[in-house]
């Protein structure tokens, strides 16, 4: 659509995801028209349906447009609201919030904070976080242990870092495990098709054969809940082989680390009186002898060519005892074997040749990039299966090399996020931190399950109130029949958004939030390559806030100054907060604004950075300073130090009793069309998808006589949803598949919204159950559970 005098092109970028997708959005008359890509900006090639339905958000008649008060009980069937001011809602919550903390402490306030990934609070998401910081709250149910805590934290016991984005033109064979960027990351998505498209080799490992998954060499059709054991079959596969980079596992792995037979590390000192306890010891194969590492500096005191990475050895120690001790590799090759081709296929039902033709694919490429999400995080088991993936990308010798994932340089910038506000006696009172001292919890990222917990039953402390920005707990996470009875019993709870979700519905008092298009955001790196990661933009409003709707910046701001924090938020100055960000980037404020459609900096990406250069001492951000292949860390908790299998928890295997009753496994999916629970009264999306889909196989329905299309019941033990039966005959027999996030209606179409607190409605995360999840994340499993389904007569 050309410019004229009446229409306005303003370039930007869509924050509806994590893709921030470049985009020119057309406005005509003060009113946004339409929203179109940029192929100007390095993400803006292609722009999905979402991002075109923006000016059906933007405009939706059912906003929320002023801030409401509730005037009649929670729970009501038709709850009652009352206009009043912001100064009004304003000061009633700083009032609560100032009563709650004084009395029961301000670990007593959780703030519930939507996903930036895939939500628009990506423009506020530091500051959200510093008002939680600032207010001195431990408690913030954020999603991250079902989202990416595991491709970023647990990532990290391994490399030291979160996963890097492959660098896509480079890389021989890309692996995507349990991540479809074609539904959740469209600019990656492209650039994945991108790499196809010049021989590329790729692998998806998805229980479902969608988005990429048709394109590919090798889909692998796991169980949903055993990839573990997928990684470890084709780790396998790789050692057995030797078709791994042994010099990169020797040099840069604590591979060579010699462990005891009790399962602990030799240490420096059991060798060498006056040797520190931090320092480990290698076996020299030539030499014939030990030598030590210093963690410290990233060297070892001799050669370290001839390391050996299998055998037994007989170490004598200071008080001239023998210590029997084998190589860390060798233990992890051990662990491995286990897991033939033969048993993968019992485990995972991939046929055996399938698992040897991937590991084939990995094995004779040069460079590979791999690359996993929610798919894989969303389980009981997930951190150990997390862990797998990353010693089995370890074994190709591609982090941080060309064509693999890659740590590009990106603009500097300072965090706002105000951590350092909260006191470490305040961070150690997070709910579940004590059960999972290396998990989210850390940052007092809580679960659900300690969250309702703490409210409906005292433990280890009551949490009496709630600031929610945007966090639709009832549909987004599981348990949600406990969750509407904590929601309910919370003394105060505030909700910011821009629609009346089921959890915004039990607030006291709920803010209008704007949307992305009538505010400013700041992004200093799009992410998916070197030309994205030197780009930054301040992206404008194109059009004036609809109603009383305010920014989620600005609503902080506005409660930081009633809650006498506005000398932590800049004298209530959001420039300023913005210029601190932009101070080592050597970028102004005013050149952003003066150039919306971004600017890049020039930025060069050196690979393989932990070889160390201008005098830093190599190595990886580990205690090692080595790829952790067996970690102390982890061990040091409690929980295995090399990658464990175990099998899901609510699973035909590891619950055969509960499988006679419900023998389909269930799995769930995002939808292509809808971000999680947001865009379903959206018309032009909603015409796509007008209802909640289970996928089934042909044979698992016509054994239920069930046809396509037929509304159908899903149970499990914990709970029942319904929703229309999709066939697909790519799914295994013994899968089903749902999309959870289904509650609003599409008045415009004339279709129906869902009860998402009943066994009525199409709340599939309503039959998930708490009560099981991962040790060290808190993972629940919305991936891997039991089910049955059965046809009904009537929706």
């Amino acid at each position: 659509m050309a410019e004229s005098d009446s229409v306005q092109r303003i370039p930007g970028y869509c924050a509806l995801c994590t893709s921030s997708c470049g985009c020119i959005s057309v406005v005509e008359a003060g009113r946004l028209i339409a929203v179109e890509p940029d192929p100007s900006h390095p993400t803006g090639k292609a722009l999905c349906g979402k991002g075109r339905a923006a000016p059906e958000l933007v405009h939706h008649e059912e906003r929320l447009l002023h801030p409401l008060r509730r005037v009649s009980p929670k729970g009501d069937p038709d709850p009652q609201w009352e206009r009043i001011s912001w100064d009004e809602a304003l000061d009633s919550t700083a009032e609560a919030l100032t009563r709650l903390a004084a009395s029961d402490g301000p670990e007593s306030v959780a703030f519930g904070i939507t996903t930036p990934s895939g939500t628009g609070l990506q423009d506020a998401y530091p500051w959200v976080e510093r008002l939680r910081f600032a207010f001195g709250s431990p408690n913030a149910p954020f999603g991250t242990e079902i989202c990416n805590f595991h491709r970023d934290d647990v990532y990290a016991f391994t490399f030291g870092v979160s996963t890097p984005v492959p660098e896509f033109a480079a890389a021989d064979c890309i692996i995507l495990w349990g991540h479809n960027p074609s539904t959740t990351w469209l600019a990656y998505a492209s650039r994945v098709a991108e790499a196809k498209a010049r021989g590329a080799k790729l692998i998806v490992i998805d229980p479902r054969r969608a988005g990429l998954a048709n394109k590919a060499d090798s889909w692998l059709r796991v169980r949903a809940g055993s990839d573990g054991a997928l990684a470890l079959g084709l780790a396998n596969i790789l050692i057995e082989e030797e078709r791994y980079d042994a010099a990169f596992v020797r040099d840069w792995t604590n591979g060579p680390f010699l462990v005891r037979d009790d399962g602990t590390m030799l240490s420096g000192r059991d060798v060498v009186a006056d040797a520190g306890e931090a320092l480990r010891v290698a076996w020299d194969s030539e030499a014939a002898k030990p030598v030590l590492y210093n963690p410290e500096s990233g060297t070892y005191d001799g050669p370290s060519s001839a390391l050996a990475l299998s055998g037994r050895y007989e170490i004598v120690g200071t008080d001239g005892t023998t210590i029997s001790c084998r190589p860390a590799f060798e233990l992890y090759a051990e662990s491995c074997r286990e897991f033939t081709p033969e048993r993968v296929a019992e485990i995972t039902w991939i046929p055996a040749d399938e698992v040897r033709a991937a590991a084939r694919l990995i094995a004779e490429a040069g460079a590979v990039a791999c690359y996993s999400w929610s798919g894989v995080g969303q389980h009981s088991n997930a951190s150990q299966t997390s862990r797998a993936i990353a010693l089995l990308y370890a074994l190709t010798g591609s982090f941080d090399a060309p064509g693999g994932n890659v740590l590009f340089e990106t603009i500097p910038t300072a965090s706002i996020s105000g951590s350092q506000l909260l006191s470490p006696e305040q961070k150690a009172k997070a709910v579940g931190l004590a059960d999972r001292p290396l998990g989210p919890e850390q940052s007092g990222w809580i679960t659900t399950d300690d969250l309702y917990r703490a409210i409906l039953e005292g433990t280890p402390y009551p949490i009496k109130g709630m600031v929610s920005f945007g966090t639709n707990i009832l549909v987004s996470h599981a348990d949600t029949s406990r969750g509407l009875a904590a929601l309910k019993a919370l003394d105060f709870a505030v909700h910011i958004d821009m629609f009346m979700t089921p959890s915004a519905a039990l607030a006291d008092i709920v803010l209008p939030v704007n949307t992305p298009w009538e505010r400013e955001g700041l992004c200093t790196n799009f992410k998916v390559g070197a030309d994205a990661t030197s780009y930054a933009q301040l992206r404008p409003p194109v059009i004036e806030s609809r109603g009383e709707s305010k920014s989620d910046i600005w609503i902080v701001f506005e409660l930081a100054k009633r809650l006498g924090l506005q000398e932590q938020f800049w004298d209530g100055d959001i420039d300023a907060s913005y210029r601190e960000i932009l101070a080592p980037s050597g970028l102004s404020l005013e050149e952003l604004r003066q150039k919306p459609g971004g600017i890049r900096v020039p930025l060069e990406t050196r690979y393989r950075k932990y070889a160390g250069h201008d005098g830093a001492a190599p190595g990886f951000a580990t205690p090692s300073r080595k790829v952790e292949i067996f970690s102390e860390k982890l061990q040091a908790v409690g929980q295995a130090p090399l990658p464990d299998y175990v099998e899901p928890a609510i699973g035909p295997y590891s619950r055969p009793d509960l499988a006679k009753d419900f023998p389909l496994v269930l799995t769930s999916a995002k939808s292509l069309h809808y971000c999680h629970s947001q865009h379903r009264g959206l018309p032009s999306l909603r015409k796509r998808e007008p209802d909640p889909l289970i996928e089934m196989h042909p044979d698992a329905a016509a054994t239920r006589r069930i046809a396509d299309g037929d509304w159908i019941r899903l149970a499990t033990p914990d709970g029942a949803m319904r929703a229309r039966a999709k066939l697909r005959d790519t799914l295994d027999p013994r899968v089903v598949s749902a999309t959870h996030g289904w509650w609003q209606a599409c008045t415009s179409l004339g279709l129906p919204g869902y009860d998402a607190t009943s066994p009525d409605g199409a709340n599939v995360n309503g039959a998930i159950g708490n009560r099981e999840s991962d040790p060290i994340s808190g993972s629940v499993a919305h991936r891997s559970y039991l089910c049955e389904v059965s046809r009904i007569d009537a929706p």
